[in-house]
């Protein structure tokens, strides 16, 4: 059994094109993400998955593996399924390329729970919700799970609904968890999800993980702490860059 991350990374961004290459404290903002994934154990093989030559030679530049693939896929788990076709995968990890700060050993912990056998189809990650704004932000994936982790849904809406009192992360304190879009697939489930057309939630809540429910995959939760900020918007360049000090990764 071998564990194979795929970076996707295209160049249309809704929000900010070819925020790949938008420079985060004097790297592309890939590098960041490819150098920190590149840590983890638990990874026979990591590669940037993208359509664009330029993010390719960018990533071919600072040295690592690269994938060509076509530019009309509907999402990045079609690029994935795309990128590994071909290779030995057992499990697939689908890192987000936009989070420079994303933890390796949460990309292990992932892993590991496919490698140790074929009781889960996915994997994924939440962590608790830090504040009512993210809360009631529908920007912000909220997800509901049982008690051996298994996720039983994902909503824009705030989740679970508290009859009795107002929605608030004090009031629901233990109850309320962020999504962190980190993913992993069997390789056998991510051949069929990517061939399985969206569902009606899918499309009413415009969250692919839903399709992958509505299939019936038996999905991993684990609970993790915020990996920081993500890079969706020219404003959230300084505050990565911030994170990336405190981290310790960047000089003053």
């Amino acid at each position: 059994m071998n564990a194979v991350g795929v970076i996707p990374a295209r160049w249309g961004s809704t929000r900010l094109p070819g925020k790949a290459l938008v420079n985060i404290a004097g790297r592309p903002l890939i590098q960041w993400v490819w150098e920190r994934a590149s840590l983890a154990k638990n990874l026979t093989d990591l590669m940037v998955a993208t359509d664009d030559r330029r993010i390719a030679a960018a990533v071919e530049q600072f040295g690592g593996r690269v994938i060509m693939t076509k530019q009309n896929h509907p999402s990045g788990t079609d690029r994935i399924a795309e990128a590994v076709r071909g290779t030995k995968a057992d499990v697939v990890v689908n890192v987000q390329g936009d989070e420079p700060l994303v933890d390796p050993a949460l990309i292990d912990r992932v892993a590991e729970v496919l490698l140790d056998g074929a009781d889960w189809d996915m994997a994924t990650a939440v962590t608790p919700m830090e504040n009512d704004d993210m809360l009631h932000d529908p920007s912000v994936v909220k997800a509901v799970f049982c008690e051996d982790g298994r996720a039983l849904y994902f909503s824009r809406a705030v989740i679970p609904f508290m009859r009795d009192a107002r929605a608030s992360v004090c009031a629901g304190a233990g109850r309320y968890w962020r999504h962190i879009g980190i993913y992993g697939y069997q390789r056998l489930f991510l051949e069929r999800l990517v061939k399985t057309p969206p569902c009606d939630l899918e499309t009413a809540e415009r969250l692919e993980q839903l399709r992958a429910l509505h299939i019936g995959a038996r999905m991993k939760v684990l609970q993790a702490e915020s990996p920081g900020p993500g890079v969706d918007t020219p404003e959230d360049v300084p505050r990565a860059e911030e994170a990336l000090r405190r981290a310790g990764l960047v000089s003053c």
